[in-house]
C-alpha cells in the first residue's frame, strides 16, 4: 500500500521514470546486435558509448534553465525529445552515426531524468514523504519488460529500427499525461541562501557509484551471456531484465521500510550486495549463474541511488533543490562516462571477467561516502 500510495502522489513524475526506462532496457538487449550492426570492437565500442554520457553532462547547465522555461510542460516535452532520439541509434551503419545517436539519446534522457527526479523532490518536501524510490522502481520494471520485450523481438526478426521506431510512439503517448504544476522559485529566493556544495558533491559520489554498477549491467550484461558463455539473444537480453526485475523488488522494498533503518546501514549492505554479485557473474560457469549475480547487484544497487538522491532534495535549501538534483544527477552520469571506458578497456584487456570483478570492488567505496555525509550533514544542520 505504501508503494501504491507514493505511486499515485508522483503518477506524472513515474511517467517519465517508465519513458526512461522503456530506452533503455530496449537499449541493453540490443547491445549484441548494434554493435555487430557497426562492426566496432570492444573498445571501440566503449568509447562510442561514451557520446551518451556526454550529452548527459550538457544537461548539468541546460536541465535547470529548460525546467524554469518551460514550467509545467518541461516533462512531457523532455519525454518527447527522447522520442525523437529513439528513431537514431537502430539505424546507424558506422561509428559516427551510431556516437551521434548516443550524444542524442543521452542528451534527451538526461532531460527527462533531471526534471522527473526535480518533481519528485518537490513532492517529497510537500506531503513529508519518501516516494523516489517507487519513482525508481517504476523506471527497473519497464527497464525489464523492455529488455524481455526487445528480446524476444530480436527473436522474432524484427530490426533495431522497428523496434525503435515502435517505442518512440510509446514514449509520445505516455508524455500526455506528464504536464505537473511547479511552484516557483525567484532568484531572489536562490541568492539568499547558499548551496551546500558538500552535501551535493557526496551525494553525487555516491550515486555515481550506483549507476557506474547499474550501467556496467545494463551495456555488458548481454555480451558477458552471449559471448563469454554462450547464451542465445533471448538469453543475453534476460540478463539487463533480471538487473531491471531485482532493482525494481528493490526499490519498492526500500518504499514500504524507508524511516525504519539508518540510510548508512542501507547503502552499506546493498553495496555489499552489489560486490557479491558481481564476483558471482564474474565466475559464473553459465548463463543461470550469471542471472544470480545480476539479480543480486540488482537487489544491492537498487535503493543507493534513489537514497543519496532522496538525501540531497532533503538537505538542500528549497530554493536549491532542482539546481542540487541536477548536480547529483550528473555526477551520477559521469558512471554512464566511465562504465563503457572501464568495461571497454578491461574487457579488451583482460576479459568481461576481469572486468565484472573490479566493478565489484567500487561498489564497496559507497559506505565511506555514506559515513561522510552523515558526519557533513550534521555539521550543516547546526551551522547558523
Amino acid at each position: 500500500m505504501a508503494v501504491l500510495s507514493a505511486l499515485r502522489l508522483s503518477r506524472r513524475a513515474a511517467l517519465g521514470f517508465v519513458a526512461m526506462g522503456v530506452l533503455w532496457g530496449s537499449f541493453a538487449a540490443q547491445v549484441p546486435v548494434l554493435k555487430a550492426q557497426i562492426g566496432a570492437d570492444d573498445a571501440v565500442f566503449g568509447l562510442l558509448l561514451l557520446g551518451s554520457p556526454l550529452g548527459l553532462l550538457a544537461t548539468l547547465w541546460l536541465a535547470p534553465l529548460f525546467d524554469r522555461r518551460l514550467g509545467a510542460l518541461s516533462l512531457p516535452i523532455a519525454a518527447l525529445a527522447v522520442a525523437l532520439a529513439y528513431l537514431v541509434p537502430g539505424l546507424a551503419t558506422g561509428p559516427w552515426v551510431f556516437l551521434a545517436a548516443m550524444v542524442g539519446l543521452g542528451l534527451g534522457s538526461g532531460l527527462l531524468d533531471i526534471v522527473s527526479n526535480a518533481r519528485v523532490s518537490e513532492l517529497e518536501a510537500r506531503h513529508n514523504r519518501s516516494l523516489m524510490n517507487a519513482n525508481h522502481g517504476m523506471f527497473s520494471v519497464a527497464y525489464a519488460v523492455s529488455a524481455i520485450a526487445t528480446g524476444f523481438a530480436r527473436e522474432a526478426g524484427l530490426s533495431s529500427a522497428e523496434i525503435f521506431s515502435a517505442l518512440a510512439l510509446l514514449v509520445a503517448g505516455l508524455s500526455l499525461g506528464m504536464r505537473s504544476e511547479v511552484t516557483p522559485v525567484s532568484d531572489e529566493e536562490r541568492r539568499a541562501v547558499r548551496l551546500p556544495w558538500a552535501i551535493v558533491l557526496i551525494c553525487g559520489g555516491i550515486v555515481l557509484l550506483a549507476f557506474f554498477v547499474e550501467a556496467v549491467v545494463e551495456s555488458w550484461s548481454a555480451l558477458h551471456i552471449e559471448r563469454t558463455l554462450g547464451g542465445r539473444a533471448a538469453e543475453g537480453a534476460f540478463g539487463p531484465a533480471i538487473l531491471g526485475l531485482t532493482m525494481a523488488l528493490g526499490r519498492f522494498s526500500g518504499q514500504a521500510i524507508s524511516g525504519r533503518f539508518s540510510d548508512v546501514s542501507i547503502i552499506t549492505l546493498g553495496a555489499a550486495m552489489a560486490c557479491a554479485g558481481a564476483f558471482l557473474a564474474a565466475l559464473a560457469g553459465g548463463p543461470f549463474l550469471a542471472y544470480i549475480g545480476f539479480g543480486i547487484m540488482g537487489l544491492g544497487v537498487s535503493v543507493v541511488g534513489p537514497m543519496a538522491l532522496a538525501l540531497v532534495g532533503r538537505l538542500v535549501p528549497p530554493a536549491h533543490r532542482t539546481s542540487a538534483v541536477a548536480r547529483v544527477n550528473v555526477m551520477g552520469f559521469a558512471a554512464f562516462l566511465l562504465a563503457p571506458l572501464v568495461m571497454g578497456q578491461v574487457s579488451e584487456a583482460y576479459g568481461l571477467r576481469v572486468a565484472f570483478a573490479v566493478v565489484g570492488g567500487l561498489a564497496l567505496i559507497a559506505p565511506i561516502l555514506a559515513l561522510m555525509l552523515r558526519a557533513r550533514s550534521a555539521r550543516y544542520a547546526q551551522s547558523p
